[in-house]
């Protein structure tokens, strides 16, 4: 399930703008990915449900982020730099 919801070039997408920014807002991300809301909540979901970002409301905004010790449990060395900011 982990690797068929990185297996779509949005979702890959999200996952390196979330690794460079860090905990972003939905409002955001929809701009940085020039996606409409709706849409990239349902790729949002599918990155959710396979526990490689995380959620957290503040007021009525949604905030994501990478969930660092799954993906990198997930993945190999050599790909895990993929996710990982700039510098770390």
């Amino acid at each position: 399930m982990k690797f068929k919801a990185l297996a779509d070039r949005k979702r890959l997408q999200i996952m390196y703008e979330l690794t460079q920014r860090g905990k972003t807002c939905v409002c955001d991300l929809c701009d940085i990915v020039e996606m409409a809301q709706s849409k990239l909540s349902y790729h949002l979901k599918i990155l959710l449900d396979a526990n490689l970002i995380t959620k957290e409301i503040i007021g009525t905004w949604s905030y994501y982020e990478i969930n660092k010790s799954e993906v990198n449990g997930l993945l190999s060395e050599q790909l895990c730099c993929i996710f990982r900011p700039s510098g770390s």
